[in-house]
């Protein structure tokens, strides 16, 4: 059974080592959790004590104890406890990549609303929303990801047939940027690289991986950003190792990305810290 924190203990976050693009951690927080943003990664979870408040897609939803969440990749949410009590919850964090590994190019499954009670995606989400402290072995996590990417499309109705687009041009695009993240990308360039004009890839991009490519290039460059954090760089050496501008640029991405400053992320969460 799952205990809920008492409110005089301080918000807390614990994780498990990340495995081949899926983040999971484990949290409680009483009051304002997040401030809005939106981060490219399925945002996939479950409460276990209290009320788990959030907005998300202009209305205010609520999740409580045994709920499914299930936020799409790119949109705005915040969160916060809808009781003094505060609340408790696991998330992981999926890169839509992995479900396209699995969907081979069907549109990304979304589901309106952000809380569900479907039992299939209860059922598919059991193994990877188990404590952190439970080690995921490679071929388990990936026969997870794959149940669960099939109860997404299900729960989503995502038809079968491939979506409109190039989804091979979208896959060169992504491994190009995973490639040369920390320096400047030109337009021309990813033509050249995919062999698509930019505002046909542009969309090609957003149906395959629920973002677009500068999107996608911020957000590896922000997640080096922590890796460097973790690891004891200053803020302005991670920042311009990273490929940003300086560090308020940086900051200003990271505060919209992840909802908390960098300062409070490793505060908090002993710097690996979503919404």
């Amino acid at each position: 059974m799952n205990r809920q924190a008492p409110l005089s203990c301080p918000d807390w976050v614990k994780r498990a080592e990340p495995i081949e693009g899926v983040e999971r951690i484990e949290a409680w927080f009483h009051g304002n959790a997040y401030a809005m943003h939106r981060h490219d990664t399925y945002a996939i979870g479950r409460t276990l004590a209290g009320v788990q408040s959030f907005s998300y897609r202009r209305s205010q939803q609520n999740s409580l104890p045994g709920n499914t969440i299930v936020l799409h990749p790119d949109e705005a949410h915040d969160g916060q406890a809808g009781t003094d009590e505060g609340f408790q919850y696991r998330m992981i964090y999926v890169e839509p990549a992995l479900f396209q590994d699995v969907l081979g190019g069907r549109a990304l499954p979304f589901l309106e609303g952000g809380v569900t009670t479907d039992p299939r995606l209860a059922a598919a989400t059991s193994t990877l929303l188990q404590h952190v402290g439970y080690t995921l072995e490679p071929l388990e996590q990936s026969d997870a990801l794959a149940e669960l990417a099939h109860a997404l499309a299900a729960a989503a109705g995502t038809p079968a047939r491939r979506a409109k687009g190039d989804f091979l041009a979208a896959r060169r695009a992504r491994d190009y940027l995973l490639a040369d993240c920390a320096r400047v990308v030109t337009l021309d360039e990813l033509e050249a690289a995919t062999g698509r004009d930019r505002w046909s890839l542009s969309n090609d991009f957003r149906t395959f991986y629920g973002t677009s490519p500068y999107r996608y290039l911020t957000m590896r460059r922000l997640d080096a950003v922590r890796r460097m954090l973790l690891g004891g760089t200053s803020l302005a050496h991670a920042a311009a190792a990273a490929g940003f501008a300086d560090q308020s640029h940086m900051t200003r991405h990271f505060a919209k990305t992840f909802g908390l400053t960098p300062g409070r992320w490793l505060q908090v969460a002993g710097g690996v810290q979503r919404g």
